[in-house]
C-alpha cells in the first residue's frame, strides 16, 4: 500500500448557477448533479485513479448515501476496506454552487466525518505499516489527525497535510508534517500573510518552516505553486487547460503530489505532478468524478504547456 488517506467522504450536491447568489437572494440555476466528494475521498480517488495502491480510512453513515459513495470510491481504484459504517451519524454531505466563471462556494454538513476518533487511528495502523505517504486534511477532528500523523512518523511514512478548511494549528503538530500545502486563504489563516506573489509566498513559507514543517508548498491558484525547504526553493507554473469547474482541484493536486512522492520523485517534480492532476480536474464537472486517469495525466505531463 503506497498511500493511505485518512479523512472525509461526502455525497456532494452540486448546483450550476450563472453567478453566486448574494445574501438573502433567491437565484435560478442551470442544473444540478449529485456525486461523491469530501477532501479525503477526493484525494484517495485522485491517487487511486493514477494507479498508485491507495487505502482510504474514514466513516460513512447507515443511510442511502453511504453505500453509494463507498462503491464509487472503490471504482476509482481505492481500497475501501478501512471505511467503516457509523451507526450514530449520517454520511457527510456538501452543497456546492458553481458559477459560469467556474468559481464555487461550498457548505459542508460533516456527519460521520467529525465522529472520527482514536479508534479510527488504530484501524489505520496496519495500512500505515505498508505505506510510503499519509494524506491528511481538516474535515475530520484535529486530534485524530495529530495522532495518526505521529503514528506515521514512527513508521517512516511521509505526512502530506492539506490544511483545509483552514484553522490555526497547535505548534506541536507542525514538526510531524513533512509537506504542507495551503492555498492563499489557508496560508493567511496559518501565517497572517495572504500571498499574491512569489516573494510573499516565500515569507509565509519561512514561517511554516520555522514551526517545524519539512517542506512548505504554497498554492497560488492559476499561477502555480511555490515550494521551500531548508535546502532550497522553487516555483512550478500551472498547466494551461480549458477549466470549467474548479471544485476539488486542490484535492487533485494533493493526489498527484502524493503519487509522485510515493514513486520517489523530488519535490519540484512532485509539484509538477500535482499541477498536472489539479489542472486536469478542472476540465470536468464534479469532485471525485473529475479526477484524471493515468493516461490523461501522462499525456499532459508529456505534451502539455505550462504558464510562463
Amino acid at each position: 500500500m503506497s498511500i493511505v488517506v485518512f479523512g472525509s467522504i461526502n455525497m456532494d450536491i452540486i448546483t450550476y448557477v450563472p453567478r453566486l447568489p448574494a445574501p438573502g437572494e433567491t437565484l435560478f440555476g442551470h442544473s444540478y448533479v449529485t456525486a461523491p466528494g469530501g477532501k479525503g475521498s477526493n484525494q484517495a480517488g485522485a491517487a487511486g485513479k493514477l494507479g498508485n495502491p491507495t487505502a482510504f480510512i474514514g466513516r460513512i453513515g447507515k443511510d442511502a448515501f453511504g453505500p453509494e459513495v463507498r462503491g464509487i470510491l472503490a471504482a476509482q481504484g481505492a481500497d475501501v476496506s478501512g471505511l467503516m459504517v457509523d451507526e450514530a451519524h449520517g454520511t457527510g454531505i456538501a452543497v456546492i454552487s458553481v458559477d459560469d466563471r467556474a468559481e464555487n462556494c461550498i457548505i459542508v454538513i460533516s456527519g460521520a466525518n467529525m465522529a472520527i476518533d482514536e479508534t479510527d487511528v488504530q484501524r489505520a495502523l496496519p495500512y500505515l505499516d505498508r505505506a510510503k505517504v499519509l494524506l491528511l486534511q481538516m474535515e475530520v477532528p484535529l486530534e485524530a489527525n495529530i495522532s495518526v500523523a505521529k503514528a506515521a512518523r514512527t513508521r517512516g511514512v511521509k505526512v502530506v497535510f492539506d490544511p483545509a478548511p483552514a484553522r490555526p494549528l497547535p505548534d506541536d503538530f507542525y514538526p510531524f508534517i513533512d509537506v504542507i500545502t495551503p492555498n492563499e486563504g489557508e496560508t493567511e489563516v496559518l501565517t497572517g500573510i495572504r500571498p499574491a506573489t512569489i516573494a510573499e509566498a516565500s515569507q509565509a513559507a519561512d514561517i511554516l518552516l520555522g514551526r517545524g514543517v519539512g517542506t512548505a508548498v504554497i498554492k497560488l491558484g492559476a499561477q502555480g505553486a511555490y515550494f521551500k525547504t531548508a535546502g532550497g526553493e522553487g516555483f512550478v507554473p500551472s498547466f494551461i487547460v480549458d477549466a470549467i469547474d474548479t471544485v476539488a482541484a486542490g484535492d487533485a493536486f494533493n493526489g498527484g503530489l502524493a503519487t509522485a512522492i510515493a514513486e520517489g520523485k523530488d519535490i519540484a517534480e512532485a509539484l509538477r505532478w500535482g499541477a498536472a492532476s489539479g489542472g486536469l480536474s478542472t476540465t470536468k464537472s464534479g469532485a471525485l468524478p473529475s479526477m484524471p486517469t493515468r493516461a490523461e495525466f501522462d499525456r499532459l505531463l508529456r505534451e502539455g504547456k505550462q504558464r510562463q
